[in-house]
């Protein structure tokens, strides 16, 4: 075996010694390191420049983490900057500088103290296209305008996704996650993580998020950052030479890629512990702890969405919860594992029918049907329109007294010191809210079937999620409105201090409701809970969301075991061993034998002893 070390580790670089779509042999890969750490520290006694070799050697890891932590953290906030801009091109312009998006248009302009949305509407330089073109900003001939260049915009923006995964790099389609949990797992698939990849990867997420389709960016940061991963693995003979040390690069990279998709670093770690990764050391864990932090900290100092938070959906609230209120949050976890019970059933349906039909030779082609519809569709709900991220941050968030949207038009009380703290009953433009919201709902619960799994970059994650949010949003309004109507019932006598004075909170239940959809999609359990309140900031609602978490995934798991990655890993045909299935076999070795307990005894022929009779 010494002479096969040697030869192993002569091998020239660049040539690995697997071909592509072979599974790696653990073993002998972790004997070769070892074998290779031996001589270092062999040689450590034969002077300072060795000395400096093996220190190099140790090391070398911590720098890898470091250097792929600030590539994912700099990709990540690229994109975002790129997304938010593209996203704003579709209803309009900002004539002093066409490279700020809207918000940053806002705010730069004259009126600084722009805070409500009302002055954002009117806000000087921002133009939207009817404006330009027609002069007017509203009336039927602005609207038609506005409809017919988001339209547009949305299919140039699909076709322009489309064409370059078609032509550069057709790995770069999907969301990746299934295809980074195989090649984990011990899988080769080669120029999977490229450079080639990586690019066109970043560049289709920011088309194909401001296209409007119903997908996010979150779940190919992952694969971005698993990109980087791969690339950085190469200046260190230690990890671009060996396949099973480098898996352990990938496992902190997919770490530092969920940590700058939602600004959640513990949250990437556990992700990559419970979900993607496969072989997994203490060693690791501290490695994705550190690459996590480091990539965090870099999205924080490019600052990408102007707002010095690293988080997208912070809410400004801690109102108390009470003890009744677990009982709509199991019933929104429940409605989660449903909901993601069906996704998976219809999702992997229409995939195996693409996979099968004619269907999957003209994907320029659906993407751009897909697109159209999304556009055609989304354009007159106000909810559908704005970005699946917005609609998400809109709906956990609470209505404050500057707020003049749909959602908080309430009659308050005036008299009460704090009003917006206590619920009030709804008014009219609420409940046109809830309709809008409804058919929003449906909308999205129908489209990201058709969605997910087209030939661009997609995540899953900011989808599902606006889908639980809305249910959230819908139960927690209702649950308000059963509440401040019967604030003396017995029942709700915990939650109202006075008759007047009922703390419900709708953003809550969104919040739940949207952890619940998304553990009903993917099955997680505790990387969820901890992404989901580093998201949104709100320690006190730990327990309702793990309590919606756990039932979503136990209501999930009876209606069907896998979750969206795994039943997209066996659409694919991957050879991919899950350590959490269990085989139950009973079956002993006499019973597959031949001959069986029963049959005829075994006859022997022997080579020269027999008369062709005997035979």
């Amino acid at each position: 075996s010494g002479n096969i070390m040697d030869t192993l580790d002569d091998l020239p670089p660049g040539i690995g010694q697997y071909d592509d779509f072979h599974t790696i042999d653990w073993l002998r890969d972790i004997a070769r390191d070892r074998m290779r750490h031996r001589h270092i520290v062999k040689k450590r006694q034969e002077g300072c420049w060795e000395k400096l070799k093996g220190a190099h050697d140790a090391w070398s890891g911590w720098v890898c983490v470091l250097l792929v932590g600030v590539a994912a953290g700099t990709c990540a906030g690229i994109i975002d900057i790129g997304a938010t801009w593209m996203s704003d091109l579709k209803e309009g312009v900002c004539l002093e500088a066409f490279w700020f998006n809207r918000e940053q248009c806002c705010w730069s302009g004259p009126s600084l103290n722009a805070t409500s949305l009302d002055e954002f509407e009117e806000c000087s330089q921002w133009w939207t296209w009817s404006h330009i073109l027609s002069g007017s900003v509203s009336g039927a001939g602005s609207y038609i305008i506005g409809y017919l260049f988001y339209v547009v915009w949305a299919l140039l923006f699909g076709l322009l996704a489309a064409t370059l995964v078609r032509m550069f790099a057709p790995y770069a389609c999907g969301s990746g996650v299934p295809e980074i949990k195989t090649i984990l797992s011990g899988f080769i698939i080669r120029g999977y993580l490229g450079k080639w990849t990586l690019l066109i990867k970043s560049l289709g997420m920011m088309l194909s998020v401001s296209a409007g389709l119903s997908l996010g960016k979150e779940g190919p940061f992952v694969h971005v950052a698993c990109c980087c991963g791969n690339i950085f693995s190469y200046l260190f003979p230690k990890y671009g030479r060996n396949e099973a040390k480098k898996r352990e690069i990938l496992s902190a990279a997919s770490a530092a890629g969920v940590s700058v998709a939602f600004g959640a670093p513990i949250g990437g770690v556990l992700f990559s512990l419970e979900e993607v990764s496969y072989y997994f050391p203490l060693k690791t864990l501290w490695r994705s702890f550190f690459c996590a932090l480091i990539a965090a900290f870099v999205l924080r100092s490019i600052n990408p969405f102007g707002n010095d938070h690293l988080v997208m959906f912070s809410i400004d609230y801690n109102e108390p919860w009470s003890l009744l209120e677990l009982f709509p949050f199991i019933l929104i976890g429940a409605l989660g594992g449903v909901f993601g019970k069906f996704f998976i059933k219809f999702n992997i349906m229409w995939c195996r029918y693409r996979k099968n039909s004619k269907l999957g030779n003209y994907p320029i082609f659906e993407v751009l049907a897909v697109t159209f519809i999304t556009a055609l569709l989304s354009y007159p709900n106000p909810y559908t329109r704005m970005n699946s991220s917005e609609l998400i941050r809109l709906l956990v968030s609470r209505c404050g007294p500057d707020d003049d949207v749909e959602l908080c038009d309430y009659h308050r009380n005036p008299n009460l010191t704090d009003p917006f703290k206590y619920s009030a009953v709804s008014g009219p433009s609420v409940n046109s809210a809830m309709w809008k919201l409804s058919l929003a709902l449906i909308f999205k619960l129908i489209i990201t079937v058709f969605t997910f799994g087209i030939k661009v970059p997609a995540g899953l994650f900011i989808p599902s999620m606006a889908v639980g949010a809305i249910v959230g949003r819908l139960i927690g309004v209702g649950f308000e409105q059963l509440v401040v109507n019967n604030p003396s019932t017995v029942l709700f006598s915990s939650m109202c201090v006075s008759p007047g004075k009922c703390i419900v909170t709708p953003g809550l239940y969104a919040m739940v409701g949207a952890a619940a959809a998304l553990g009903g999609v993917t099955r997680m359990t505790v990387s969820l809970v901890v992404i989901m309140f580093e998201l949104t900031g709100g320690l006190e609602y730990i327990v309702p969301m793990m309590a919606a978490a756990m039932t979503s995934k136990w209501v999930g798991d009876a209606l069907g075991r896998e979750g969206i990655y795994d039943a997209h890993i066996a659409l694919n045909g991957y050879p991919y061993l899950d350590a959490k299935e269990e085989f139950t076999h009973t079956t002993i070795a006499a019973d597959v034998m031949r001959p069986r307990r029963n049959d005829p005894p075994l006859a022997v022929i022997t080579q020269d002893s027999m008369t062709v009779e005997e035979i």
